[in-house]
C-alpha cells in the first residue's frame, strides 16, 4: 500500500476502534458530532467561531444547537453588547452532561490503554503525539497575502514584540520592519490555522538573480511543528520560480534556533551584505 492508503486504513481503524460510528457515543445517546459540539462551547463560543474550528456550514450548525436545545443542553443568544454576534452557551444540564461525557472518555480509553505494558503505553502516545503534530503541520494553509494585509501587519507586529525582549539592545520595529504596501518584487506569506495567523515570512528581489528572504516567524502556538522550515522552503521555491537563482539572508546571534534552521536548510555563512545592526550573521543559499 502506499502512504494514503496505509493513512485511510489507520483511519478506518482507529474511527471503528473509538466508536466514531455509532449513534451514541460512549452509550450516552447522542452522536459523535453533538457531543463535540457539546466540548467546544465549553465555557461559551460565538456562533462563527464555531463554525470556523469545527469546518462546519451554518445549516448544519443551526440544526445541531436546534437539537442541543430543545434537550435543555444549550442556549443561543446575542451577546451582550454586540447583537449581531450570537453566542452558544451551556446550561447547568449541559455542564453536568460534558462532565458525564469527560468521564466516560477517561474511563474508556483507561480501559484501551489496560492491556498495554508501561514502555507500550508510552509508545502509543509518543506516536499519538507524532500524529497530531504532523497533522496539524499538514493543515495549516501558506497563502500569499498583500503586505499591507491585516493578518500580515499582525504577524509583523507579534514578531517585532519578540524581538524586543529577545534581542539585548532591543528592536526598532519601526526603523527595521518592511513598511506596509512596499513590497513590490517579492511575495509575503501567511500561515494560518483555523484562520487563525500563526507564521510569516516573505522575500524581496534584489540584484539580479538574489532575493532576500526576510521576517520569519512562527507564533509561539505553533512552534515545535516544523512550520518554520515549510515556510523558508515555500519561500525559496516561490522565488525559484519567479527566476531568483541565489537568495540570502541576516539574523542576529541571539536567534540560535533560527541560525540551526538556516545551516540545516543548506545555508552557508557569507559576509554581512547590509548594514543592519541585527544582521549580525549573514548567510546565502544557491537555488
Amino acid at each position: 500500500m502506499d502512504d494514503i492508503d496505509l493513512v485511510r486504513d489507520f483511519n478506518r481503524y482507529y474511527t471503528r476502534r473509538i466508536g466514531v460510528l455509532n449513534d451514541e457515543y460512549l452509550g450516552q445517546g447522542r452522536p459523535l458530532g453533538e457531543a463535540r459540539l457539546l466540548f467546544e462551547i465549553g465555557a461559551g463560543a460565538d456562533l462563527r467561531d464555531l463554525r470556523r474550528r469545527l469546518g462546519l456550514d451554518s445549516g448544519y450548525l443551526s440544526r445541531m444547537l436546534r437539537s442541543l436545545s430543545s434537550q435543555g443542553l444549550v442556549a443561543v443568544a446575542p451577546r451582550p453588547g454586540d447583537a449581531r454576534v450570537r453566542t452558544a452557551t451551556l446550561t447547568p444540564a449541559g455542564r453536568r452532561e460534558v462532565a458525564e461525557l469527560e468521564e466516560r472518555s477517561r474511563v474508556y480509553v483507561a480501559e484501551l490503554l489496560e492491556p498495554l505494558s508501561p514502555r507500550q503505553r508510552a509508545e502509543l502516545v509518543e506516536a499519538q503525539t507524532a500524529i497530531q503534530r504532523l497533522l496539524r503541520l499538514a493543515a495549516i494553509t501558506l497563502t500569499p497575502v498583500p503586505d499591507a494585509a491585516p493578518e500580515a501587519r499582525f504577524c509583523l507586529r507579534a514578531y517585532a514584540a519578540e524581538l524586543v525582549t529577545r534581542f539585548p539592545e532591543g528592536y526598532d520595529a519601526e526603523g527595521a520592519l518592511l513598511p506596509p504596501g512596499t513590497l513590490h518584487d517579492g511575495t509575503f506569506l501567511l500561515a494560518a490555522e483555523e484562520g487563525e495567523p500563526v507564521g510569516c515570512g516573505l522575500w524581496q528581489g534584489g540584484s539580479p538573480g538574489t532575493a532576500e528572504i526576510r521576517h520569519l516567524w512562527v507564533s509561539p502556538r505553533a512552534r515545535g511543528l516544523g512550520l518554520a522550515r515549510r515556510l523558508l522552503a515555500a519561500l525559496e521555491a516561490d522565488a525559484a520560480a519567479r527566476g531568483v537563482t541565489t537568495v540570502r539572508l541576516g539574523t542576529h546571534s541571539t536567534l540560535v534556533e533560527a541560525i540551526a534552521l538556516y545551516r540545516s536548510a543548506g545555508y552557508r555563512e557569507i559576509p554581512p551584505y547590509d548594514e543592519s545592526p541585527y544582521n549580525q550573521l549573514a548567510f546565502e543559499k544557491p537555488l
